[in-house]
């Protein structure tokens, strides 16, 4: 017991005698522990000072090649000469990058990656031909792939146009020989031509604007056509209509052509439509000028009697029914009209005023008479 009493008193002074002996042996201790930390902060600024003393040496080419490592080569002000330049579609700014440099444009892939970003552009890029020229900087280079500044021909072709006159308007615009828009144009198979259209490109170049890159070959101009062909009939869900109708798509077309030819405006549009929809549901001839004319390789308002007398398929005096395929390529306007023909019980109608593109309708024939003498009235005084 004594033994157990004691140990407590002897743990209670010993814990005390710690205390009381920290004056003097814990002043030792701190002392010790800051000569230590003395020597860790020594260690570090030692090695620095070894470090920097050794850049006077070998160091100083250490230095020299980190430098060079870090610095992103460019070259300076707006270079010379002329390259041409094809971002393609879905090329990211860093595929922009490494054509650039392998062209010779910018000294580094990445001086223009750099630049690009810096000037907030990096998403911005467009697909297209430009026009750079040789070893200019990078930020240089950014300024010309603009999207505004691409190189191309704008060409519109009017709704309307015949494939031929379409073709020549394509050469004529893009400095391509137009033997080589014949070529393409009759290789259908290649330009997305959609099966009703029976390899026939007559009525599906759709008349629009278009920009054409000068690497772009005739085929690739008019699938864009065909294309955007495919696109308008889609949106006006011409199969699924032309089945309410009970006509095929093709033969929406041939309609759509020649509503395009012979309507003044677009106003008359859906009237024209229905003329010919109730000349065909009566089993009469169409008898259209427009159709004739396509036949014989000419333009003209009124054929004379000898031209009456072709026998082409397209003479649609002498024929009835609908001619073989379409006679113009027509806008949308004209495949609407011909997918939703206004309501009317016209037969005839006659472009009473051709000057001034003014078409009256008709559904007796003595009105008809009417406005054919109107017509020849105003022929005359032409």
């Amino acid at each position: 017991m004594d033994f157990l009493v004691g140990a407590d008193n002897d743990d209670g002074r010993a814990r005390r005698g710690s205390r009381a002996s920290s004056g003097r042996d814990g002043r030792r201790g701190r002392r010790r522990r800051r000569r230590r930390n003395k020597g860790g902060f020594l260690a570090p600024m030692l090695a620095v000072i070894v470090l920097v003393g050794g850049l006077g040496g070998a160091g100083y080419y250490g230095y020299t090649w980190l430098r060079g490592v870090v610095t992103v080569e460019d070259y300076t002000g707006s270079g010379t000469g002329e390259v041409t330049v094809e971002i393609k579609q879905g090329q990211s700014a860093s595929d922009v990058a490494r054509t650039l440099e392998e062209q010779g444009v910018v000294k580094s892939a990445r001086a223009f990656t750099e630049a690009i970003a810096e000037a907030g552009k990096s998403s911005s890029l467009q697909p297209g031909v430009y026009t750079l020229r040789k070893q200019m900087s990078a930020a240089a280079a950014v300024e010309l792939l603009d999207p505004s500044k691409q190189l191309l021909d704008r060409v519109t072709l009017k709704e309307g146009l015949r494939l031929s006159d379409t073709l020549s308007t394509l050469a004529k615009a893009t400095g391509k020989p137009l033997k080589e828009f014949q070529a393409a144009a009759k290789d259908t198979a290649a330009l997305g031509l959609p099966a009703y259209a029976k390899g026939r490109l007559e009525g599906y170049a759709f008349p629009a604007t278009y920009d054409v890159t000068p690497k772009m070959s005739a085929a690739d101009i008019l699938t864009a056509m065909v294309d955007r062909f495919n696109q308008t009939a889609e949106k006006d869900r011409l199969v699924a209509e032309s089945k309410t109708l009970g006509r095929t798509p093709h033969e929406i077309m041939i309609i759509a052509s020649i509503v395009q030819a012979e309507s003044g405006s677009v106003d008359d549009m859906g009237k024209i439509a229905r003329v010919i929809y109730n000349r065909l549901q009566e089993g009469r001839k169409l008898e259209m000028d427009s159709t004739l004319f396509y036949g014989l390789n000419r333009y003209g308002i009124a054929a004379t009697n000898a031209e009456l007398e072709s026998k082409s398929p397209y003479n649609t005096y002498r024929r009835i029914g609908l001619p073989p395929g379409p006679i113009s390529n027509p806008g949308d306007h004209a495949i609407q009209a011909a997918l939703k023909p206004a309501k009317g019980d016209w037969i005839w109608f006659v472009t009473t005023d051709p000057s001034r593109g003014i078409t009256k309708f008709a559904s007796t024939e003595s009105e008809f008479l009417r406005l054919k003498a109107e017509f020849e009235k105003n022929r005359g005084n032409g």
